[in-house]
């Protein structure tokens, strides 16, 4: 048997505090290594922050004094790609000897992107992807992505790829990451509904790969005091519930989903089941019709010349 043993961690940030929440990573992301874990994974924006309930002070054509003070406080709390976070993350995937897949909100001159990291033991930052849209009013803060940033990293024997919360819903984005040969599909999330849960599962069944949904489980607790989210102001209020899973490439649930609070899902994957799944279902080989469909990806970098 391949195997490779994999976990997804849950966790929030503390907003406005990325210092104090890259040592929560990093204590969580060592706990799960001593679990045996070679692979882990983190839930989106846990790095910068998922300000769930906040409105930035806009209202259609307009915007406020206090919401462009709040925005600067998130800007500030963004991480630089790379930076010394990112020094941080590739020095403890080093020492812990794992793969890291960790989900972070990326400062760009004056533009904020939800990102996808990915690090190697002895190699650092070896791939970042950006969301290619951000979802309804997650577009107030975050820019897009674009094609170049959609890469396949080698954990071994596996490959691994990531799509970020509502990407899960782009069939041709999962389209195009099947064709670069995707193992295990790396899933950064705070969506804790249930119809998640599903599409995790029609994923690993759809291209045959192993999921891991890596979901926050975030409090009012976790804002600052000054900082009142419109879902509620008491500090046990659950803004997002979690939800994290582990699925096998024929669909079934092989950890969670973690519903109870912040916590470490870890499972040893049998890689040989990729190419047991795929026997009878290969959506970009030998059940791909390229004579009726095709697909082209634009994966040249769409940027402004300054940046």
């Amino acid at each position: 048997m391949t195997a490779l043993v994999a976990a997804v961690v849950q966790a929030g940030s503390y907003l406005f505090d990325t210092d104090r929440t890259l040592d929560k990573v990093v204590q969580l992301l060592r706990k799960a290594a001593a679990e045996g874990a070679e692979l882990i994974v983190l839930p989106e924006a846990v790095l910068g922050g998922y300000p769930k309930g906040l409105n930035f002070g806009v209202h259609i054509g307009s915007r406020s004094p206090e919401g462009r003070e709040e925005f600067r406080r998130y800007w500030q709390s963004a991480i630089e790609v790379p930076g010394a976070e990112t020094e941080t993350l590739a020095a403890l995937a080093n020492a812990l000897g794992a793969y890291l897949v960790v989900g972070a909100v990326e400062r760009c001159h004056g533009t904020l992107h939800c990102v996808a990291l990915f690090f190697g033991p002895g190699a650092g930052l070896i791939g970042i992807h950006r969301k290619l849209v951000p979802t309804a009013a997650e577009r107030l803060i975050w820019g897009y992505g674009d094609g170049s940033t959609m890469p396949t990293v080698a954990a071994g024997a596996a490959t691994l790829g990531a799509a970020i919360c509502w990407e899960n819903y782009m069939p041709l984005f999962r389209t195009a990451m099947y064709a670069k040969g995707v193992d295990v599909w790396c899933a950064p999330t705070v969506d804790d509904r249930e119809s998640l849960q599903s599409t995790m599962r029609h994923i690993a069944v759809e291209g045959r790969c192993f999921t891991l949904s890596a979901c926050q489980y975030l409090l009012r607790s976790d804002y600052p005091a000054d900082v009142h989210p419109v879902q509620g102001d008491h500090p046990d209020t659950v803004l997002i519930g979690g939800g994290s899973v582990i699925v096998s490439p024929l669909g079934e649930v092989l950890a969670g989903p973690l519903r109870e609070g912040e916590g470490i899902l870890c499972t040893e994957l049998d890689l040989d089941d990729i190419p047991r799944a795929r026997f009878d279902l290969d959506v970009i080989g030998h059940y791909a019709r390229p004579d009726v469909f095709t697909l082209q990806v634009n994966e040249r970098e769409q940027r402004s010349p300054d940046k």
